[in-house]
């Protein structure tokens, strides 16, 4: 799998944390877009388009924190 974030020396629990969000919401993602794959309901098609739309708003979110972190910390 790619890496998609350095090695980084931190070890403060914010950061931790924000990178298990973000973990948790690559996988929810991933999650969603199979079920959006599968779904052939027009109701459930849209339900999971917006479900896809704010867990993206959500990953974008956390990883801008991220990064902004990343860049605060020496």
């Amino acid at each position: 799998m790619f890496r998609l974030f350095k090695q980084a020396p931190q070890t403060d629990a914010n950061y931790q944390s924000l990178l298990d969000n973000l973990m948790q919401t690559m996988n929810s993602l991933h999650l969603a877009y199979e079920n959006f794959e599968n779904a052939t309901d027009p109701e459930l098609i849209d339900s999971y388009i917006y479900e896809v739309n704010a867990i993206q708003m959500r990953y974008q979110f956390l990883l801008c924190r991220l990064k902004s972190y990343e860049i605060a910390e020496p």
